[in-house]
């Protein structure tokens, strides 16, 4: 069923861009609740977010769980940088700048590292900016966080309402799908799909590794710099308990769920996990349960995510038979019941 959706999509993909964002755009003068519109501008965040990480993990084959700490990072500089009187305009970006300088720092030390070892020089980095926004009371408030933090003017407008704001947020979306497209379809991405599939092989074609890996964390950092200065104004309060590792994890399971390696996953991992998030907000805690055997189907029954291409484990049963039957006949032997 998913595949023939996705099949449909393709043949008619120019169609469906057109009626989405149409939709899209129309969206606010559909929906008059301002509680609905909000759990909207929060799917729209968080399809930034995924799509970041899933340019470092997706693409390049990089593990990254530390994803929290980035967002940390683009949601303090546009709140500090704001209370200066910046433009909040211009910190969306400036945010996104100082994050992916700072995923470049945190490259350059990890290029030779590879699976868990990445992943957990990530996750030290993350809680240790998180440490570090909770304990820095001079610059960032400590435990109290930056309050009162400005939103943006749009068309006239402050956009304090989530029919306002979510016009901004769906801006920067399409940006980041946009240029996320066209980096993945140009040389610089398939040099990060190349050191995905073997990086040793990418290397003897003369695909310089370390470069490509400094490229690819600092174009994920940016985006998710971006995504967290986008949350800073709409929430208008941010603190260190925001970005913990809980949080790493829920970005990470938007990525499993949606698809890595796929332009679309992020954003299907993102709407499920957040209306997944919604409708069982009743049950506290317990809701985490239903990301486990969410994520545990997922892995069994389609490991490459709602939005990938390849076919499920069930369904490569039939073809590894298949292919048994062939390999005993080419060999001369009988096949092995």
């Amino acid at each position: 069923m998913i595949d023939r959706i996705k099949k449909l999509y393709t043949d008619n993909k120019t169609i469906f861009l057109i009626a989405g964002l149409a939709a899209m755009i129309a969206l606010p003068f559909l929906i008059v609740k301002g509680s609905v519109m909000s759990i909207i501008v929060k799917i729209l965040f968080y399809v930034i977010l995924a799509s970041s990480l899933n340019i470092i993990n997706g693409y390049s084959g990089q593990f990254n769980i530390g994803h929290a700490g980035f967002v940390l990072i683009g949601a303090y500089t546009l709140a500090i940088l704001a209370n200066f009187g910046w433009p909040i305009w211009v910190l969306y970006i400036v945010a996104g700048i100082v994050t992916a300088i700072i995923g470049f720092l945190v490259a350059l030390p990890t290029l030779r590292l590879r699976g868990i070892y990445l992943a957990l020089v990530t996750l030290g980095f993350s809680e240790i900016m998180r440490l570090v926004a909770l304990n820095w009371t001079a610059l960032t408030g400590g435990p109290m966080g930056i309050k009162g933090i400005p939103s943006p003017w749009f068309f006239g407008l402050r956009s304090t309402a989530p029919h306002n704001y979510y016009y901004i947020v769906l801006f920067f979306v399409v940006i980041c799908l946009f240029t996320s497209y066209r980096v993945i379809n140009s040389k610089v991405g398939r040099a990060w799909m190349s050191i995905r599939e073997d990086d040793h092989a990418a290397m003897s074609l003369g695909v310089d590794i370390r470069k490509y890996k400094s490229i690819n964390f600092m174009f994920g950092a940016f985006w998710a710099g971006v995504g967290g200065a986008l949350m800073a104004p709409f929430y208008k309060f941010i603190d260190s308990s925001m970005f913990t590792l809980d949080e790493g994890f829920n970005i990470l399971s938007m990525v499993i769920i949606g698809g890595q390696g796929t332009l679309v996953g992020p954003v299907v991992g993102s709407v499920v996990v957040n209306l997944t998030t919604e409708i069982f907000r009743f049950a506290d805690e317990a809701r985490l349960l239903v990301y486990a055997v969410l994520i545990i189907s997922m892995m069994w029954l389609r490991p490459q995510g709602l939005a990938g291409t390849s076919k499920s484990v069930i369904a490569n049963r039939s073809i590894r038979k298949s292919k048994q039957v062939l390999l005993s006949k080419l060999s001369g032997k009988k096949e092995v019941k």
